[in-house]
């Protein structure tokens, strides 16, 4: 555990310098968007080896109708550009893809930055919530299309619209992304039409594989096998070794008590199993690439129901049935919110840990919390699924999770980014809403001022928003301590951006 508490604080910034931070993020929105006119951008994947002179691939879905699509596109670019893209129909089973590509979506959108260049599930809230903020509606509308387009043409929301990403999702929130919306178009016969797809997307997470019967609660479970080959391809240090290589290294030279490595890794051939590449890949729809929250690497997140995974299930079974209730079906409505009160009480059943005043991921193996704090443990707030007396508890928690630039993801330093000494966006947004739900303002005020004011320290500094930062430090300087995984520190950021302009509406910035 990291003692992080600090007397040092950081200078809020003057109105100027926001006005410079918020002109940034405005001109990035258009840095980071993607259409037709941008389809060879979009192409472009630098997390993958790419031959040069070869054309980048685009696939579309069996159920779209090529022609239509291929002429829109070849409208849209110029005919150079066009040379330089391919345009396939994506095969009827995910196996059957030789070469891998983007995955055609119909409307623009915002990615998140560097070398995420592409549309991702749960980063897109956030970016929905800047987009919103900022006045751009119909690119906001956009976000929830393009959404409910994936789950409707490719089956599920992905972690990302590449192909390599179709086995998995990630954390399910798109109810808040469609009800915020409506919030501005006051649109009930779009909010009917939408219905079946979000339902569909429910039982994505709500039958096994997903479901733990033993609980009633669910796991991250991705769909495919093998190493990830964003990870072969772009996760590489200095001496040429993978996140894998390092991985087995760890393995050989550390004793791992969490759970038992040999589901993991073969000792006597010195690989690592089909089991682990089954974890990697469920770490990784899970959104919290990487983090020991679920002992090393959290390969062994298949053996849990995690805190954030069934709190997002429980906002979307209220957020269904306030749909229904606006829709005038009260007796479906009702249905819904059966569903959330039976998981409420899953949730205070295997995850609430009266003693430490913490929500805690449970291990459904070993039938037993795993005590390893992390900023999940906000979430219940951020949903209002907490009782007052279970806020509090939270609350009071704070002590263990704040530093100088905001939250901490963990109190433990693992060498992964989803560890200490790293604070992220939407971890700071969440846990700061959920103080505001229960009456914790100056609590909440002063989390949002801390990040507020690293994130524009470090602009001054070098004119970037960025995907994390060390909160300890207050610092965007955090490829040195970062270990596993990829080391770098993206430059855009979608969730960042927004993060910021919600925590300076907030304070009335």
């Amino acid at each position: 555990m990291v003692n992080q508490f600090t007397e040092t604080s950081l200078e809020f910034p003057s109105s100027v310098k926001i006005q410079r931070l918020r002109t940034y993020i405005k001109q990035t929105w258009k840095t980071l968007y993607r259409s037709h006119e941008h389809i060879l951008e979009a192409a472009r994947d630098d997390k993958l080896e790419h031959e040069p002179g070869t054309a980048w691939i685009v696939y579309i879905s069996p159920q779209e109708n090529r022609s239509e699509i291929e002429q829109a596109l070849q409208k849209a670019v110029s005919n150079n550009e066009w040379q330089q893209i391919e345009l396939r129909v994506l095969p009827s089973e995910v196996d059957q893809i030789k070469e891998h590509g983007l995955l055609y979506l119909p409307h623009p959108y915002v990615v998140p930055g560097g070398r995420f260049n592409e549309m991702y599930g749960w980063d897109s809230y956030f970016i929905q919530l800047g987009l919103l903020r900022d006045q751009e509606l119909d690119l906001a509308k956009c976000m929830v299309e393009q959404l409910l387009y994936e789950i409707e043409h490719y089956g599920t929301i992905l972690n990302a619209n590449r192909t390599y990403m179709l086995s998995r999702s990630q954390p399910p929130i798109l109810t808040p992304m469609v009800l915020a919306l409506f919030q501005y178009t006051h649109d009930l016969e779009w909010l009917r039409s939408v219905l079946p797809t979000i339902e569909r997307y429910y039982y994505y997470w709500t039958v096994p594989p997903h479901l733990n019967q033993a609980t009633g609660l669910s796991r991250y479970f991705a769909l495919g096998d093998g190493p990830a080959p964003e990870v072969l391809a772009s996760e590489i240090d200095e001496e040429g070794k993978t996140h894998y290589d390092r991985v087995r290294e760890y393995y050989r030279q550390s004793n791992v008590d969490v759970y038992d490595v040999d589901l993991y890794y073969d000792r006597e051939q010195d690989r690592l199993t089909d089991l682990f590449y089954k974890g990697d890949r469920s770490m990784r729809e899970s959104g919290f690439d990487i983090s020991n929250r679920f002992g090393p690497f959290s390969v062994d997140i298949i053996h849990y129901a995690p805190v954030c995974l069934n709190v997002l299930l429980y906002k979307m079974e209220q957020d269904i049935a306030q749909i229904y209730q606006l829709l005038d079906h009260d007796d479906t409505a009702q249905q819904w919110h059966h569903r959330a009160s039976d998981r409420h009480q899953r949730i205070d059943q295997f995850l609430w840990n009266e003693t430490d005043g913490l929500y805690y991921d449970y291990n459904f193996q070993t039938n037993a919390q795993y005590p390893y704090e992390f900023a999940t443990t906000f979430y219940p707030l951020w949903a209002g699924i907490a009782s007052e007396s279970q806020a509090a508890a939270v609350a009071r928690s704070l002590e263990k999770f704040e530093a100088v630039g905001g939250l901490l993801t963990s109190t433990h330093v693992s060498g992964n980014q989803w560890d200490a000494p790293f604070g992220w966006a939407p971890l700071n947004l969440i846990a700061v809403q959920g103080l505001l739900n229960y009456g914790y303002k100056q609590d909440a005020e002063r989390i949002a001022k801390k990040f507020v004011a690293m994130v524009a320290q470090e602009f001054e500094k070098t004119g970037t928003i960025v995907e994390k930062y060390d909160v300890c430090k207050g610092s965007a300087n955090v490829s040195d301590e970062i270990l596993f995984g990829y080391s770098s520190n993206e430059i855009g950021f979608g969730w960042t951006n927004a993060t910021v302009l919600e925590f300076l509406h907030l304070l009335g910035k």
